[in-house]
This record gives C-alpha cells, structure tokens and sequence, in this order.
C-alpha cells in the first residue's frame, strides 16, 4: 500500500520502524509484531529512516512506547473498562500490546491519518477511529462512555504544537472531561532541537516541534486543575540490551537522558 501524507503526519513512519525493527532484534525490550507487519505492508522507503536514524533515536522511540504501555497497564488495571484515546494516533500500535479484553480504545488523528488507518489496521467493536485534530475538543462527544474512567495518552504530538496551543488543550481537558488521567511525552528545549536535526537529515524539514518543557510543575501554573502525578526519564527501570553497534556515545546518550530528564513522561490528572 501507497500512503501519501504532509510532512508533520509523515513522522507517524518514524515511531512505526522503531517498534518494528527493535521488536525483531530486541523483543524483550519491546514486543510488537503488529507494527512488523505494517511495515511489510506499506510501499515506502523505510532506508532513509534505517540509515539515518540513529540507535539512541530508536532506543528512545521505544522506550517511550514502553513507558506509556506501563502507565496505561496500570490504569486499567484499576478501571478494566476504562476508555482510552490515543492522541495523534498515527499508525501506532498500543492497544495490541495492552488490551485487557474490556477497554474501549480510540485513535484519534487528522482525517488524512485515519483514513490509512482505515485501510490497514480496521475498527473492530472496541476499537475507535475519531478523524479530528486533537484541538478540535468536539471527539469528547464520540466517546461512547466516560463512567467507568478515562485515559489519554499522547506518546508524541504535544511537541508539534506551541505552547499557547497546549495551554488551551490542557485547560480544554479539564472542561470536557474532569477526572481524566493522561501520560504524555516531553522534551527539554536542548531536545527539541537535537530532534528537530534529526529530523532534517531524514527530510522531513517541515516538521519541526516547537514546543518544551523541563518542569511538569509548569502545568499548574497554566490551570489549578491540573495535577501532576508523576513525571521521570524515559529509560526509568527499563534495562537496556548491550549491543556493542550502539557505540559508547549512545549510551553516554542515554545516561545523559535518564539522568537530566532531557526526555519524560509526564503523567497527570485534570
């Protein structure tokens, strides 16, 4: 299959090959034979990401998969009939690996994004496709049921958008949908641009992220409602495969983001 995209939602190939290839090379860190098989099923030129993304690129992209897959395993260990929406969905593969058999699952992404979605991972009936951007708050209303909990998760998308733009989506949160739990990403600015290069030498010169942060705290300064439930380094307990390809830097790399927080997840409440 053929996919054309914009520049921002052609990033969505980039977490994909991550999982893809990290699941065949180093399955105890991340197990997604779901994503393996997207990528055998899309016509697209997956060497340019192979040969210029670097492992810690790829080492992060997973870990942070790895990370979200544990705070939305705990919640819903806690609410096994929870609704859980992916935000800035992409192509990503999540619900695969967490399903408990009882979670209603949403996708939400721009129309463009979903209507590949469509064609290469469809609905089933507790899975959900909301075509709309994460902004446009009206996709609190596609959701079936909100009693029995609800949580978010956006593993990546918050960095595309400025900060003005997530200061109204946090606070838009808390009106639609007070109670909710969310886990996202976030990068410092030193991150953001070391990202933005990355993504430069991949080609993909238009999709740069704007916005950074060092101090979750910041978020309660936006709005009283939000609570900050946690906030730690992408690589907290997960125990890194030696693989001498990696190369001593990579893994100077990765202490240097466990250590400072370069790269958190950020898990919250509103």
């Amino acid at each position: 299959m053929t996919i054309t995209l914009n520049a921002v939602e052609e990033t969505l190939f980039i977490p994909l090959w991550c999982r893809a290839q990290v699941s065949m090379k180093y399955p105890s860190l991340l197990h997604d034979p779901k994503a393996v098989d997207l990528v055998e099923a899309i016509d697209y030129d997956f060497s340019v990401i192979d040969k210029r993304l670097s492992p810690e690129f790829r080492l992060t992209s997973v870990a942070r998969a790895r990370q979200c897959d544990h705070a939305i395993q705990v919640y819903i260990a806690d609410h096994p009939r929870a609704s859980v929406i992916n935000l800035g969905a992409g192509l990503d593969t999540t619900f695969y690996r967490v399903d408990n058999g009882t979670i209603q699952w949403y996708d939400l992404d721009l129309p463009n994004v979903i209507a590949v979605r469509k064609q290469l991972i469809p609905e089933t009936n507790r899975t959900h496709f909301i075509a709309k951007s994460l902004l446009d708050m009206s996709w609190c209303d596609d959701l079936v049921d909100i009693d029995n909990g609800v949580f978010a998760v956006a593993s990546g998308v918050l960095g595309y958008l400025d900060e003005a733009q997530v200061k109204i989506f946090f606070s838009a949160l808390a009106d639609r949908l007070p109670g909710a739990e969310m886990v996202f990403s976030a990068y410092s600015q030193q991150e953001v641009s070391l990202i933005n290069k990355s993504l430069q030498r991949l080609g993909m010169i238009r999709a740069a992220m704007k916005w950074a942060l060092e101090d979750a705290n910041d978020l309660t300064r936006w709005d009283n409602r939000i609570t900050i439930i946690d906030q730690f380094s992408f690589f907290r307990d997960i125990p890194i495969p030696h693989d001498p390809v990696w190369g001593k830097e990579t893994i100077r790399r990765i202490h240097a983001i466990d250590k400072q927080k370069l790269m958190s997840i950020v898990h919250v409440s509103v």
